[in-house]
């Protein structure tokens, strides 16, 4: 914007109306106090000055403003019709102004000396702002390096209390700096140590890098200067950046040679144990093949003496024996007995024969669910039961094994039954997450869990465990029949299969036995 100073409003209006046809902003003052006033509100690119005025003429005014920082370098154009002589000329000049027109004007040329030193207004504007800028941006980078100094002395302190070779490089990748640690592998700071020909491509790997900006990380064998043997190292190279861009590499060697040999060593003493481990499995597994041998041959050869002793004893008492007689019950204790061992043989047989290797195959659970009711004949059985099964997935399993697992879950829930209590069993299946007892149900679950609920009698939850251990048995024998071996066998099956078997009950309120099983 230009500023019109003028006592006369006439000139001030041909002044104006000169500017404005040629689109020229144009503010006006008709005093030196007013033009003062509007200055210290406004920016003005150019100021046309009258220099005869009443009270403050243009003289006064151009003094003023060049001993003012903001105002100083404003172009001031002095216009006179009376002060023509060559001293007014000269004090308008050195009062600061940047020309002197008398009157008449011309208003082409004045119209061409306005456009020139508002262009150079402009152009100072500029500089000023670059040099402005300049000066923010020396002061910025003054300070930078100033903290960066302050960090690279603080970095070399932190970097001489380290116990490995440290290392600091320029942007450019040149060694900058090395610790004390340094010299004892190195005689020259600017030298990297020296490493076995075969770790050459060690810093190839580094090269490649340090073009993209990476942080490097390898293992390397360097030589002391006192020995001609190689100690293994860890060598790390990480880039330091500084708004964004890398200003220094920082790198470390840690000696890992007593971890290295003590790592082989112990490599060495895990292949020795392990051929130590392996010659004792085949020796266990020759030994459980001749145990299962000799267990099935003892339970074979058990039962044939208890077959003859419970015929013998039968026949004694239906020929010699009389209803009525107290050796009756005797006898019919003998035969339960007899029974009893006959059975437990058969279990421990089953118990024996699942440290066998069985090769698994695609089961369809259902199918082994309705072979085991179909087996119990349960819709005939003297309790009555309410036997549901839902819909059951289709597992790699072994068939037989997982038909033992049913057989004894729903055995149990028929004989362990609150007395004059009709039996209700229900068979419930989801799939699930995760190989957990809680795990949460989902449609495309890797597992499944399996519930047989009953409403028997139950147990107290705090003799969980007892209950899964191999001849335990938390219920009166006489009144319970059982060996105590059906539940062991089935968390056996299912620890083969890679699944978990658990219960939940109290006393008189049924019992929950869950089974997880993968898919």
């Amino acid at each position: 914007m230009i500023l019109i100073v003028d006592d006369v409003e006439a000139n001030i209006i041909a002044l104006k109306k000169i500017l404005e046809m040629d689109n020229l902003k144009v503010d006006t003052a008709n005093s030196g106090e007013a033009a003062l006033k509007k200055i210290l509100k406004n920016d003005y690119s150019i100021i046309i000055l009258d220099v005869q005025m009443p009270d403050m003429d243009g003289f006064e005014v151009s003094e003023i403003l060049s001993q003012s920082n903001r105002t100083k370098d404003i172009p001031v154009l002095f216009l006179s019709a009376i002060n023509k002589e060559k001293k007014y000329i000269f004090k308008g000049f050195s009062s600061g102004a940047v020309d002197y027109i008398t009157k008449p004007v011309d208003p082409d040329l004045l119209l061409l000396k306005v456009k020139s030193f508002l262009k150079i207004s402009e152009q100072q504007r500029e500089l000023k702002r670059i040099q402005e800028m300049l000066s923010k941006e020396i002061e910025i980078r003054k300070i930078a390096q100033e903290k960066l100094l302050e960090e690279m002395q603080q970095l070399q302190f932190v970097l001489e209390s380290f116990p490995q070779m440290a290392f600091v490089l320029s942007k450019n990748g040149n060694l900058e700096y090395t610790n004390q640690q340094w010299l004892a592998y190195s005689d020259d700071p600017k030298v990297f140590p020296t490493c076995i020909p075969e770790d050459d491509k060690v810093w190839e790997k580094w090269n490649e890098h340090f073009k993209e900006g990476k942080a490097f990380s390898s293992e390397i064998r360097l030589k002391t200067l006192d020995n001609t043997d190689y100690k293994c190292f860890i060598v790390k190279i990480v880039p330091v950046q500084t708004l964004g861009m890398i200003t220094k590499w920082v790198g470390t060697f840690t000696d890992i040679d007593h971890q290295k040999k003590a790592n082989e060593n112990l490599e060495i003493l895990v292949q020795q144990r392990t051929k130590e481990l392996t010659l004792k499995n085949e020796d266990l597994e020759f030994s459980n093949h001749e145990l299962q041998q000799f267990t099935w041959v003892v339970s074979h050869d058990l039962k044939e003496p208890i077959r003859k002793i419970e015929m013998i004893v039968k026949m004694i008492k239906d020929r010699y024996i009389e209803k009525v007689s107290p050796a009756h019950d005797y006898i019919d204790r003998a035969i339960n007995s007899s029974i009893r061992m006959r059975t437990l043989i058969d279990d421990l047989l089953i118990y024996s024969r699942l440290s066998a290797k069985v090769h698994s195959q695609s089961t369809d659970l259902n199918v082994v669910v309705k072979e085991v009711l179909d087996d119990l004949d349960y819709e005939a059985h003297p309790k009555q039961p309410t036997i549901s099964v839902a819909s059951l997935p289709t597992i790699k399993g072994v068939s037989s094994q997982l038909r033992q697992v049913f057989q004894n879950l729903i055995g149990n829930a028929l004989k362990f039954t609150q007395p004059g209590v009709p039996p209700i069993i229900a068979i419930t299946s989801e799939l699930i997450a995760e190989k957990s007892v809680t795990g949460a149900v989902d449609e495309n679950g890797k597992y499944c869990r399996i519930t047989i609920k009953d409403n028997g009698i139950g147990f107290d939850e705090s003799m969980l465990e007892k209950i899964f251990i191999i001849f335990q048995s938390l219920n009166d024998k006489h009144e319970y029949e059982g060996t105590g071996i059906g539940l062991a066998i089935a968390k056996k099956i299912i620890e083969k299969h890679n699944g978990i078997i658990t219960a939940k009950s109290q006393p008189n309120q049924g019992a929950s036995f869950i089974v997880i099983l993968p898919l």
